[in-house]
């Protein structure tokens, strides 16, 4: 249960929307990757200087399906998720703070602060509560540095062309291998939009829910563990920069719920 919702966290900005043409059109691998980095960077900007394309924060939709390879068993969920980036701290590394809420397939929420990590399963009248050091920030191949890094993913991963390296509507397909070891990332299959490339990438407005899908060009990703389970996530009914609070990513255990501290070995990182 808390090695597959640590998953989640690697695949939370991952967008799923829709492209059409073909790959071999031609961008060079550098071209998808910068289109891929560049509304994560926190200087990211429009070039008109009016209308920002730093991704901020969104929220969305989610549907996802998780491969247990032990059990030779899929297993579905969908909910809501918000996500916001915290680039106020002293660090070259932003804080990533979301909160991912399941409907399906049972009920259960995971919110991060930045600091702190709360997985709340009401079914069993528990929270796993873990904490996030200044280490965990600084390594790449932690899932919540990957959250908040996706600015710099080419210094983190090493990047390639998937095979084969476009989908069936034209989108370009990379292949991510964390530089360094990973007990939870083995490699990232990201597709990225070919029109966020093409265009040299994205510069749609804020807000606006037919406009969004240009500022954020992912569109899928599948993360693989070194155990080969698998996670996919999908997003639908995105909206970017909307301006989120702070206290959206406040939680306080509800009363009478045990709250479980595992050690950072158990949490995989």
């Amino acid at each position: 249960m808390i090695r597959i919702a640590l998953l989640v966290f690697v695949g939370l900005l991952l967008i799923c929307g829709q492209a059409f043409g073909a790959a071999e059109a031609g961008a060079e691998l550098n071209d998808v990757v910068s289109a891929l980095e560049a509304p994560f960077k926190a200087d990211a900007s429009s070039g008109a200087g009016t209308t920002p394309t730093a991704i901020a924060d969104f929220q969305a939709d989610f549907a996802q399906l998780s491969r247990i390879a032990s059990l030779d068993r899929t297993q579905r969920g969908s909910g809501e998720v918000v996500f916001k980036f915290d680039r106020n701290g002293s660090g070259s590394v932003p804080r990533a703070k979301f909160r991912w809420e399941y409907k399906q397939p049972t009920i259960q929420e995971i919110i991060s602060d930045g600091t702190t990590i709360w997985v709340y399963l009401p079914e069993n009248a528990q929270v796993i509560r873990s904490d996030i050091g200044p280490s965990s920030r600084a390594n790449g191949s932690d899932p919540v540095t990957f959250l908040a890094d996706l600015g710099n993913l080419s210094h983190d991963f090493a990047i390639g062309w998937a095979s084969p390296k476009s989908d069936g509507k034209g989108n370009y397909v990379l292949e991510l291998t964390p530089r360094q070891p990973s007990s939870l990332i083995q490699r990232l299959v990201i597709v990225v939009d070919r029109d966020a490339v093409l265009s040299g990438g994205p510069s749609a407005k804020p807000g606006g829910r037919s406009e969004d899908s240009a500022i954020f060009p992912i569109l899928s990703t599948t993360v693989y563990d070194p155990n080969g389970n698998s996670t996919l996530i999908e997003f639908s009914d995105l909206r970017v920069n909307i301006g989120l609070s702070d206290r959206v990513f406040e939680f306080s255990p509800p009363e009478g719920v045990e709250v479980i501290r595992p050690t950072g070995a158990e949490m995989g990182f």
